[in-house]
C-alpha cells in the first residue's frame, strides 16, 4: 500500500460539489484518510476563468504510480472534464503531488524548476494536513516550502455560514391568554452581509407572539402595526445587524421587550443570489437561493435558527438498476458475452428518470459556534447532497455535464437528506452535541403524479449517537423543543 498526497481543484460550476464528487470517486480505488480545508486561489499562470477552489487529500492505495495516474485521469473524465488544454478553465483538476518518497506532479504543465513559486495553491492546502512530510528533492518539510511561497490572493474558506413602538396598554374584554397572535407575509427590503458583501434582499416576515391575558392584542390591525413598527425600528438603526439570524433575533427581543409579550417568534424568508460559473462553458451566472432565519425570544433568552433552501436534480437509482439489468440482457441476446455486456454497461452512464428537487438545511447553534454559519457554505452542503446542481443558464456542453454527473450519482430522496446531515456533521464536527439540525428534500417527480419527500431533525448528539452506537434514537428533539416554545420531553444526552 502506498501513501499518496493529491491536490484537487475546480474553477467551474459548483466547485465544492464537484470536488466532493471527485473524492467520492477516488474512494473506489483509494482510502481517503485526511482532507484539508478549502482554499480559494486566483487562476495561476494564465489559466482562464474564475477563482479556483483547492484542497489537498491524503490517500492510501494499492495502485502503482502509472495506474494511479490513469485512475485520476479517469475520475476527471467521469466528472466531466473534457479538455486537457493547460490554460483552459476546468470543472475538476487532480494533481498527484507525492507518492511515498517520490515527487510526483507539483506542476503538470510546467517544468518543476520554479514550482515553489508557481504551485502555492497545492502547497498551502498540503501544508495543513502534511506539515512534517519531507519533500525529497529539497529535503525540506512541506510546511517550510509552503511558508516560502507567496500567499497573496489565497484565502482559506471558513468552513462553516456566516449571515419601539409604544404599545398602548389596554385590558382586553375577555381575559384569556393567546398562544400565537401576529402577522405573516410582511414584505420589507433588507440589506445583509453575505460572503463579505452587502446584499439587498426582499424579505418575507412572519411574526407572532404569545400574550398574557391582561395584554391587548385582540385588534389584529393594531397588533400588526406594532409588530411592523418593531421591524422597521431594527432595520432603521445605524448599527444594522449583518446576518439574517441577528435580524430575526433582535426583532423577537424587541417584540418581547416593547410589546410586553410572553414569547415571540420571528421567521424570515429572503431570496438571495450567489455568483456561479457554468461547469463547462464557464459562463457567469447568479443563481437564486432562499435564506431562512428563525428566532424565538422570551423573558430569559433567545434562540435562533439559520437555514437555506436550494434547488438541484436527482436521478432515480431504482429505475437505473432496472435499465442496467435490461441492457445487460439485451447485449447478451445480441451476442455479447456476459462479461463484455457488463463491462460495456459499466463504461456508460445508465438511463433513468430525473426530477428537479428542493433541499433545505436548518441549523441552530449557540454562540460562538453560530458565528461560523454562513449561507454560501450551507448552500454547498445542500447542492452537493443531490445528484447534481442545476443552473438557470446552460449551454449544450453544460447540459451534458449535469446529466452525466447526475446519472453517475443516482440518489433517492432519502439519500439526499442523509447526505445533508452527514456533510453538516462533518463540516461542523467541532459543534457541541446540543446543536440543532434539520434537513429536508422534496423531489418533484417526473413520471409519478406525486412528489417524494423526506426530512429529519434532531440534535447533533442524537445523530452522532446513532452513527457511533449503530442504534435508533427514536425520540429526537424537534424545532419547537429546541427553540423553547414548549417544554422539552426529550431526555438529555
Amino acid at each position: 500500500m502506498r501513501t499518496v498526497y493529491v491536490g484537487i481543484g475546480s474553477n467551474l460550476g459548483d466547485r465544492q460539489s464537484t470536488i466532493l464528487a471527485a473524492l467520492q470517486r477516488l474512494r473506489k480505488s483509494a482510502r481517503v484518510e485526511e482532507v484539508s480545508s478549502y482554499y480559494e486561489t486566483p487562476p495561476a499562470n494564465g489559466v482562464a476563468g474564475p477563482a479556483f477552489l483547492n484542497i489537498a487529500a491524503k490517500l492510501v492505495t494499492g495502485l502503482e504510480p502509472i495506474e494511479l495516474e490513469r485512475f485520476a485521469r479517469s475520475v476527471e473524465t467521469a466528472i466531466g472534464r473534457q479538455t486537457r488544454t493547460p490554460l483552459d478553465a476546468r470543472p475538476i483538476d487532480i494533481d498527484i503531488l507525492l507518492i511515498d518518497d517520490l515527487v510526483a506532479d507539483f506542476g503538470r504543465f510546467e517544468v518543476p524548476h520554479p514550482y515553489l513559486d508557481a504551485r502555492a495553491f497545492n502547497l498551502i492546502p498540503l501544508a495543513e494536513i502534511a506539515p512534517h512530510v519531507v519533500e525529497p528533492r529539497t529535503g525540506k518539510t512541506i510546511a517550510e516550502l509552503a511558508a516560502a511561497v507567496p500567499h497573496e490572493g489565497i484565502t482559506r474558506k471558513t468552513r462553516a455560514i456566516h449571515f419601539v413602538a409604544n404599545r398602548q396598554e389596554e385590558t382586553p374584554d375577555v381575559r384569556l391568554s393567546l398562544n400565537r397572535v401576529g402577522v405573516s407575509s410582511v414584505k420589507h427590503i433588507i440589506r445583509l452581509n453575505v460572503a463579505g458583501v452587502e446584499r439587498q434582499f426582499y424579505g418575507d416576515f412572519t411574526m407572532v407572539a404569545d400574550l398574557a391575558p391582561d395584554k391587548a392584542g385582540v385588534h389584529m390591525s393594531r397588533f400588526a402595526e406594532l409588530l411592523e413598527a418593531a421591524t422597521l425600528d431594527v432595520l432603521a438603526r445605524k448599527d444594522k445587524p449583518s446576518r439574517i439570524e441577528d435580524l430575526t433575533e433582535q426583532i423577537a427581543r424587541e417584540i418581547v421587550g416593547s410589546q410586553g409579550a410572553l414569547r415571540a417568534d420571528v421567521r424570515l424568508r429572503a431570496e438571495f443570489g450567489l455568483e456561479r460559473w457554468t461547469p463547462v462553458s464557464g459562463k457567469r451566472t447568479e443563481e437564486t437561493y432562499t435564506l431562512i432565519g428563525i428566532a424565538h425570544a422570551d423573558a430569559h433568552r433567545t434562540r435562533r435558527i439559520v437555514g437555506v433552501e436550494a434547488e438541484g436534480m436527482t436521478a432515480c437509482p431504482c429505475a437505473q438498476l432496472m435499465v442496467r439489468e435490461h441492457s445487460i440482457r439485451e447485449l447478451q441476446e445480441a451476442g455479447f458475452s456476459a462479461a463484455d455486456a457488463t463491462r460495456a454497461v459499466d463504461a456508460l452512464p445508465v438511463a433513468t428518470h430525473n426530477q428537479r428537487g428542493r433541499g433545505g438545511i436548518y441549523i441552530g447553534a449557540e454562540s460562538p459556534y453560530s458565528d461560523d454559519l454562513r449561507a454560501e457554505d450551507l448552500v454547498e452542503i445542500v447542492e452537493s447532497s443531490m445528484s447534481s446542481e442545476t443552473y438557470d443558464l446552460l449551454k449544450r456542453p453544460d447540459e451534458f455535464f449535469i446529466v452525466n454527473k447526475a446519472h453517475h450519482n443516482p440518489k433517492f430522496v432519502e439519500d439526499v437528506v442523509r447526505g445533508i446531515l452527514a456533510r453538516a456533521l462533518d463540516v461542523y464536527a467541532d459543534f457541541p452535541d446540543g446543536t440543532y439540525i434539520a434537513a429536508s428534500q422534496v423531489n418533484y417527480e417526473s413520471i409519478h403524479k406525486h412528489d417524494a419527500f423526506a426530512e429529519a431533525f434532531g440534535l447533533f448528539g442524537e445523530f452522532r449517537r446513532e452513527l457511533r452506537d449503530n442504534t435508533h434514537v427514536d425520540q429526537k428533539t424537534d424545532l419547537a423543543t429546541w427553540l423553547g416554545t414548549r417544554p422539552s420531553s426529550v431526555v438529555s444526552l
